[in-house]
């Protein structure tokens, strides 16, 4: 009898394989470093990533800190005074302005795009000499981290630019978890974008404040179809702050976030862009999921402290 068996790929098919990747990460080494800076103030440092060629600097909030001006260190060695524009410790982002000639800038993704699977590249430049690439594979998406609980600062890709094999900006490393087998995290470059527009036109981010932490869980198709919502996933609550908004408003722990006033939450990124400042201290309806049934809340966000 014979029997058919599928053939393995050959080594030297493998070893092609493996050496196209390492030349797509040297092609995007080679694109993305030149606008990779290192940030130091004082004893800190950290990475950043020039967004406009008139100077404008996005890092970590933490990488700045209380700092007034840093100094910003291009690939080339070239060192500039950055004043700090503003701050964001909420998303863990900063923008600073490097005072020199025209800058070479990458521009941020206008969209979340990253799926779980996808092979990303991590560049810093930890000592301003040299970038370091670092190549992972997106494990999540939508996970939050607390401040200052089990987060350690990413020695040197802090504050660098999270970028795909096409040398787009998908996102902002901010940091890593001690002991956890590598895992890090980064900030999506849809949400830094909003915040550094927002930081380099008023200094500061003012947005509206539910007093909730969350992340992103599936719904399911059936049960999304039968209570007729657009999206199969939604914002579950993990945490809802004593006397917040969210409180007063009766949400609880393990409710699904699906909507605020019709806008679908399907994101962390979502989230955050529904909680604009024209709805602090505005009346809004949350449209949320509690032991499958659909219900609708009225709650008031104040402004995030």
């Amino acid at each position: 009898m014979a029997t058919e068996a599928t053939a393995l790929p050959a080594a030297d098919d493998a070893v092609a394989l493996l050496d196209a990747f390492s030349q797509a990460v040297v092609r995007v080494a080679e694109r993305v470093s030149p606008s990779v800076v290192h940030v130091r103030r004082g004893r800190g440092a950290g990475s950043g990533v020039v967004i406009a060629p008139d100077g404008y600097v996005l890092t970590n909030a933490h990488v700045v800190d209380d700092a007034k001006a840093v100094e910003v260190v291009l690939v080339d060695g070239s060192t500039y005074r950055a004043p700090v524009i503003g701050a964001d410790p909420a998303t863990d982002l900063a923008v600073v302005r490097a005072l020199g000639p025209s800058l070479p800038a990458l521009e941020l993704a206008t969209a979340d795009t990253l799926r779980v699977g996808q092979l990303v590249i991590a560049i810093g430049d930890p000592l301003g000499l040299q970038s370091t690439v670092t190549t992972g594979v997106v494990s999540a998406l939508g996970r939050s981290l607390r401040a200052n609980d089990g987060r350690t600062i990413n020695p040197g890709n802090s504050g660098g630019p999270l970028v795909d094999t096409h040398a787009r900006v998908v996102g902002v490393n901010t940091a890593i978890i001690a002991g956890a087998q590598g895992i890090a995290f980064a900030i999506p470059a849809a949400t830094a974008r909003m915040v550094a527009s927002a930081l380099i036109r008023e200094g500061r981010v003012r947005r509206a404040f539910l007093g909730i932490s969350g992340a992103v869980t599936p719904i399911g198709r059936p049960l999304a179809q039968s209570l007729g919502l657009v999206a199969v996933s939604g914002i579950r609550v993990l945490d809802v702050e004593r006397a917040s908004p969210a409180d007063r408003a009766g949400i609880r722990r393990s409710d699904i976030l699906v909507a605020l006033d019709g806008a679908t939450l399907a994101s962390l990124t979502d989230l955050q862009r529904a909680l604009s400042v024209e709805r602090i201290d505005r009346p809004s309806l949350v449209t949320l999921v509690r032991r499958g049934e659909r219900l609708a809340l009225t709650l008031t966000p104040t402004e995030s402290r």
